[in-house]
């Protein structure tokens, strides 16, 4: 992929390399093209800002959850923990039509706010379960020992639990980023205007729309890749972390 996004149009045609084999086939006029003379750098910039708010928000009301059903006992929480489970089971797919309604009727189609909602609905029960069991794998003496030094238990909460746990809110975080990131079949049903697509669907639309041009289709994927690819790169050690610290209750 990134090899033919780096040759001339005619160079992807006729040349067998994987590489640009001679000067002459190398050039970036292709990540130039996507980038100023098409919607795709708004798709991108639509997919950052729908990935950001989705995750930050999935951490916060995850980790308040999840922290409630690790500490706390009762029927109440007893039956969130099943409906968590529940809603896990429940296919995607059959939520379509009644979401498309739902969002007609506030206007929300064609914007981000209607892709936002579905996919923290989506990814919220996953997340609050998993930093169940991070907060099931610390010592509750440590909340205790906050508390007899003055602090609440929310500020213990806050000072404690939360530093101990930010592996596991990583670990959320990122599969929360490349979820929503790299959704697609939510967004191509609620965003149909260019202006509001996200990443995936603009990458879609810009292979029907240049399924000829190899290079072109090939620097518009890289660019999709790279910031993944980025986050990955920087948050792997605190994924391995967080996947294997939450694995065994302490």
């Amino acid at each position: 992929m990134l090899g033919i996004s780096l040759k001339t149009s005619e160079a992807a045609l006729t040349t067998k390399g994987l590489f640009p084999e001679k000067w002459s086939d190398f050039s970036v006029e292709s990540f130039v093209k996507v980038l100023t003379k098409t919607t795709f750098g708004r798709n991108m910039l639509n997919s950052a800002i729908v990935a950001i708010v989705v995750t930050v928000t999935c951490i916060v009301i995850a980790a308040l959850a999840g922290y409630a059903i690790a500490r706390f006992r009762g029927r109440y929480f007893s039956f969130y923990s099943i409906l968590l489970l529940l809603l896990q089971m429940f296919p995607t797919m059959l939520l379509l039509m009644p979401l498309y309604v739902l969002f007609n009727k506030l206007n929300l189609i064609n914007t981000m706010g209607s892709v936002i909602i579905s996919y923290v609905t989506m990814n919220l029960a996953f997340s609050i379960w998993m930093l169940k069991g991070f907060f099931d794998s610390i010592p509750a003496e440590l909340e205790q020992a906050a508390m007899v030094d003055g602090c609440t238990q929310f500020t213990a909460y806050l000072k404690v639990v939360i530093p101990v746990s930010l592996p596991g809110v990583a670990t959320v975080g990122i599969f929360t980023f490349i979820n929503s990131w790299n959704e697609y079949t939510l967004a191509s049903i609620f965003l149909r205007k260019d202006q509001a697509m996200t990443m995936t669907v603009g990458l879609q639309k810009f292979v029907q729309q240049n399924g000829a041009d190899w290079s072109l289709l090939m620097a518009a994927s890289t660019i999709a890749t790279i910031p993944t690819l980025i986050f990955l790169l920087f948050a792997q050690r605190y994924l391995i972390e967080g996947m294997t610290a939450g694995a065994v209750k302490g």
